[in-house]
């Protein structure tokens, strides 16, 4: 190998990579071709085209090109990422463009990125309609994307453990910093999945002793612990007029927001990890000051109707927003414009790094708050030397200089989205919230993409723009800005 050469992006290994990560979406494509053979339904054929295509294509890839060198470097593992996530949603569209009642190009690749992203913004009006096959499809793009594709790969293929293993962990996984929890990346990775493999099959298990078949079970279970949001149902959760539903929900929604690496010490009995959490305690506060506002919103605007509207719809609402799951068991809109800008405090901010969750992510907002106390102190004490502390450790001072960076981009991201759509004819109110839903992957929609809506009125333009606000959003902006740098691709 020359001297330079372990600088330069290693496609054919990135390529072969991809190939094998597309026969792992054919077989996941399998699943929902059975339960469409299983209940008699036509969409099969297209399953089982589309799983045939794409795992044809992903053989050519693995079988066909040989790397000189395994070796991958960080810009690697960041090309890898981005492209992952862009091929999945591109062969991932495949049975929506084919099936009984397909949709535009538009449409499909709109669907299956809000699938694998986790934001659960969907354009499709009629989801009853559509087959059992496909909305299986659709929980679980969601159930994959939720703890992540990369993730799952370096689980099941050890070998890239030392292959750019770290690069793509470090590339993928929500949150500041990325700390292993065993000692290789493929052992934390199967530890994370056998979590969150253990909450889903609780989950499914749960839902199902209550007014639930099995079938909307698994999809509901896929949608909450990946925290994205897809529903069997048009009406979403309000379709089951079940306390026990959302209640179950919202415990696993709740759940899906935490550190899965803090879930994982904590039932092997580091319980001392949970205590000192200062994340967990600020998302437990942040949901308990919140619920307070929502209630006192709701009964000065007369929408007490039961004893449900004051406990569990507004704490479900809270916890799904907060998550960025997207489910919704009551027409929040009729709650006030309050509520709504509440609602986008908590899009904005997320749960824990770590999680299955979209938005900023309330670590960042700790990091943001306590170094924002260190400078107005130091306006009166100038000489003080002040540290961000965050469960006792004390923070590298470019670490919080990275956390307002990514803040300050994650806002501009969401102007430059509103902008563009507001520019396409879109509605001024709408064209940020849809911008802000998408970027922090909550899917939540608001006047024309509001309750009982779907993004399918926006213009084929807004939705390829939104879609790739989605990616940048799951991706935590760095992974993908970084691709159109020039220093990304210098050769040095």
């Amino acid at each position: 190998m020359k001297r330079n050469e372990k600088h330069l992006v290693n496609f054919a290994q990135l390529l072969r990579i991809i190939g094998l990560l597309m026969m792992f979406e054919a077989m996941f494509m399998v699943f929902p071709m059975l339960t469409c053979l299983y209940y008699g339904e036509s969409d099969w054929l297209p399953f089982a085209a589309s799983a045939a295509v794409t795992g044809g294509i992903g053989a050519l890839l693995m079988t066909r090109i040989r790397p000189r060198t395994g070796h991958m470097g960080k810009r690697d593992g960041f090309l890898l990422t981005a492209l992952v996530w862009i091929i999945f949603s591109m062969f991932g569209m495949l049975p929506f463009l084919t099936c009984s009642l397909p949709v535009s190009v538009s449409d499909a690749f709109f669907e299956a990125m809000s699938g694998f992203t986790t934001t659960g913004a969907s354009v499709l009006d009629n989801v009853t309609g559509m087959s059992h096959g496909i909305l299986l499809w659709r929980a679980l793009m969601q159930w994959i994307g939720g703890m992540g594709i990369i993730l799952f790969t370096l689980a099941v293929v050890p070998m890239l453990n030392h292959s750019g293993g770290m690069q793509m962990f470090n590339a993928e996984v929500t949150g500041i910093t990325h700390d292993k929890i065993r000692p290789r990346i493929s052992q934390t990775a199967k530890s994370l999945w056998m979590i969150y493999l253990l909450l889903t099959v609780i989950l499914i298990t749960l839902l199902w002793l209550g007014p639930m078949d099995l079938f909307d079970s698994v999809c509901h279970a896929f949608g909450a612990i990946s925290t994205g949001g897809f529903s069997t149902e048009s009406l979403n959760i309000v379709s089951y007029h079940s306390v026990y539903v959302k209640v179950v929900l919202t415990v696993f929604m709740f759940l899906g927001g935490v550190n899965f690496g803090l879930i994982f010490k904590t039932v092997s009995g580091n319980f001392t990890a949970l205590r000192r959490n200062d994340v967990l305690r600020a998302y437990v506060t942040a949901i308990f000051l919140f619920y307070i506002l929502f209630v006192i919103s709701i009964v000065c605007r007369g929408q007490v109707h039961s004893w449900q509207d004051v406990t569990i719809n507004p704490v479900f609402q809270i916890v799904s927003t907060m998550t960025s799951t997207g489910y919704s068991s009551a027409n929040y809109e009729n709650w006030g414009s309050f509520v709504l800008s509440l609602m986008f405090i908590m899009m904005f901010s997320g749960a824990c790094a770590g999680s299955t969750s979209g938005g900023a992510k309330i670590d960042r907002l700790l990091f943001l708050f306590k170094n924002c106390r260190n400078e107005v102190y130091r306006c009166i004490h100038s000489n003080s030397v002040l540290s961000v502390r965050i469960n006792g450790n004390i923070v590298n001072s470019d670490l919080v200089n990275k956390v307002i960076a990514f803040l300050c981009i994650y806002m501009l991201l969401v102007v430059a989205g509103g902008l563009v759509l507001s520019a396409l004819d879109v509605p001024l109110i709408d064209s940020f919230f849809s911008a802000f839903s998408c970027v922090s992957n909550t899917g939540l929609g608001a006047g024309i993409t509001g309750y009982g809506s779907s993004y399918e009125i926006l213009p084929d333009a807004g939705k390829w723009v939104l879609s790739l606000l989605m990616l940048i959003g799951r991706l935590e902006i760095f992974t993908m800005l970084v691709l159109f740098t020039p220093a990304f691709w210098r050769k040095y």
